[in-house]
């Protein structure tokens, strides 16, 4: 589970590169990198669970919606697009 005191790190982080300042908790790259937090901290869930197949539903959920609002951040600028996928240590 995420703290709050993390998702305002979070905020804080991504709002002021990506997003229109420090409090921009809609941004999409703040989503991204908070429901990548999410989906990192569930690893060590399934670790130890490895038939909670109710939890795993919600982790492919997640992926999705990242996944979408990635689309998106690429449609509207490739630069923003790479940087985010780079200091999130996502794809290749």
């Amino acid at each position: 589970m995420i703290t709050k005191a993390k998702t305002v790190e979070l905020v804080k982080e991504f709002g002021s590169e990506f997003g229109s300042g420090e409090k921009d908790a809609g941004c999409a790259a703040v989503q991204v990198a908070i429901l990548t937090t999410r989906i990192n901290n569930l690893k060590g869930h399934f670790a130890s669970h490895i038939h909670d197949y109710h939890s795993n539903t919600g982790l492919l959920k997640m992926i999705g919606r990242r996944r979408r609002l990635l689309k998106y951040i690429q449609g509207n600028d490739d630069n923003k697009y790479k940087a985010v996928i780079k200091k999130l240590g996502l794809r290749k």
